[in-house]
C-alpha cells in the first residue's frame, strides 16, 4: 500500500513539472520587458532654496471647474462659519456654527493668511519671486504656553492665581526658553532670537508670563491681551448635543478667539532685498488650553472642532513654524519635557493617571 502512494506522489510531481516551469518562463518574459533602472545614472540637483510643496502664483485662486475631479467644489470665498447656513450639523449644533474651510479638506490653502504674492503673469518669474522669497524671507517661530497650575476654588479671576506648583512649572519653563535664547555651550545648536512675551489678560496667565520673563532679560514684554483669553473657540467633536447655552457661549467667543488667531498667525513680510538680518525671529504667547488647541488646528488646517481631543498640560509648549512661503509645521505638541513627572499637571490632575 505504501508502495503504490509513493508512485502516486512521483507521478503527480512530473505532471505538476511542465506547468511549473512554463509560469517560470513566462514571469522571466515578464522581467524582460519591464522597465530596468539605471543605478548609475545621476540624481537630478534640487534646489534648497525652492519650497517644492507650494503651487505656481497663477494657481493662488481656487479653481471650482476642474473637470478631471469629481470632488465636490468648495462653495466659499472665505474660511471660517457660515452665518446664513441654515439647519443642524448632525444634530449636533447649528450648521451655522460649522467651521467651513476655503478649500476642501486635506487640501492646503496656500493663501490662508492672504499674504501670498499676486501672479506676475509668468510663470517663470513667479518661481524665481517664491525662489527669492524661501531662500531671503524670515521663518516665525510661535511658541504658545499654558499658564501654570492655578487656583480654581474662585469664580472671580482676579482670585485664581496660581498654586505653589504652578509657580514651580512657569519658573522651570523660564529656565528652558532661557536655555533657548542662549544657545548651547558647545555651538552646535544655535541661540534663538526670542522677540517679544505676549499673553492674555487673565491673572493666572499674566503671572505664568511674569515669572517667564525673569529668565530672559532684554525680551520685549508686550501689553496683555485679552483677544487671547481662555473661551470656548468653537464645538467639537465627538461631543453631544449642544444646548441653548452652548450655543451662545460659543457665538460669545469664537469671533475674539478667531481674530487673535488672525492677529498672531500670519507669514512674516515679504523681503525687499538681500538683507543680512536674522531669518528667524521667535515669539513667545502665553495663554490658554482651549486656545491653544484651536491655534494649533487652524494653523495646519485641520477642522476646528477637532480642538477637544488635544491635551496641553500645564505650562507645556505647543510650537509652530510658519515660513516665508507660508507653509506651517508643528514641531512640538504639548511638550512638558521640562517639567518632571510630580511637576506635570493638568488643571487639578496631577501626573498621568486620571
Amino acid at each position: 500500500m505504501a508502495h503504490h502512494h509513493r508512485l502516486w506522489r512521483i507521478a503527480s510531481r512530473l505532471s505538476a513539472a511542465p506547468i511549473a516551469a512554463a509560469a517560470f518562463s513566462s514571469e522571466r518574459q515578464q522581467q524582460q520587458q519591464r522597465p530596468q533602472c539605471d543605478a548609475s545614472a545621476p540624481l537630478p540637483k534640487l534646489d534648497p532654496a525652492v519650497d517644492n510643496s507650494l503651487p505656481s502664483l497663477s494657481s493662488n485662486k481656487l479653481d471650482n471647474n476642474n473637470e478631471k475631479s469629481k470632488e465636490p467644489a468648495v462653495a466659499v470665498k472665505t474660511a471660517g462659519m457660515q452665518k446664513d447656513a441654515v439647519g443642524s450639523y448632525k444634530n449636533l449644533f447649528p450648521l451655522r456654527q460649522k467651521w467651513q474651510p476655503k478649500v476642501e479638506y486635506p487640501l492646503w490653502d496656500h493663501n490662508w493668511d492672504g499674504k501670498m504674492p499676486e501672479s506676475t503673469g509668468s510663470d517663470e518669474e513667479d518661481r524665481k519671486r517664491m525662489r527669492y522669497i524661501r531662500k531671503n524671507g524670515v521663518t516665525r517661530h510661535i511658541i504658545l504656553v499654558r499658564h501654570g497650575q492655578y487656583d480654581e476654588t474662585h469664580k472671580e479671576d482676579e482670585k485664581r492665581k496660581l498654586t505653589a506648583l504652578g509657580r514651580l512649572q512657569a519658573d522651570l519653563t523660564g529656565r528652558r526658553l532661557a536655555e533657548m535664547l542662549k544657545g548651547s555651550k558647545t555651538g552646535k545648536a544655535n541661540p534663538c532670537n526670542i522677540t517679544s512675551i505676549r499673553v492674555s489678560g487673565m491673572t493666572r496667565a499674566i503671572e505664568t508670563a511674569d515669572i517667564i520673563a525673569t529668565h530672559l532679560p532684554g525680551v520685549t514684554f508686550e501689553e496683555p491681551d485679552p483677544l487671547l483669553n481662555e473661551g470656548r473657540p468653537c464645538h467639537h467633536i465627538p461631543g453631544s448635543k449642544a444646548s441653548e447655552r452652548i450655543v451662545q457661549v460659543t457665538d460669545d467667543n469664537h469671533a475674539r478667539i478667531e481674530s487673535a488667531f488672525e492677529k498672531y498667525f500670519q507669514r512674516a513680510e515679504a523681503p525687499d532685498d538681500d538683507e543680512d538680518g536674522e531669518k528667524h525671529e521667535f515669539e513667545i504667547i502665553v495663554c490658554h488650553a482651549n486656545v491653544i488647541r484651536y491655534f494649533m488646528c487652524r494653523a495646519l488646517q485641520l477642522p476646528p472642532e477637532a480642538w477637544l481631543r488635544y491635551c496641553p498640560f500645564n505650562c507645556s509648549l505647543t510650537y509652530l513654524t510658519i515660513r516665508p512661503t507660508g507653509s506651517v509645521s508643528c514641531r512640538m505638541v504639548g511638550d512638558c519635557g521640562h517639567l518632571n513627572y510630580e511637576s506635570s499637571s493638568f488643571s487639578q490632575h496631577h501626573g498621568f493617571v486620571w
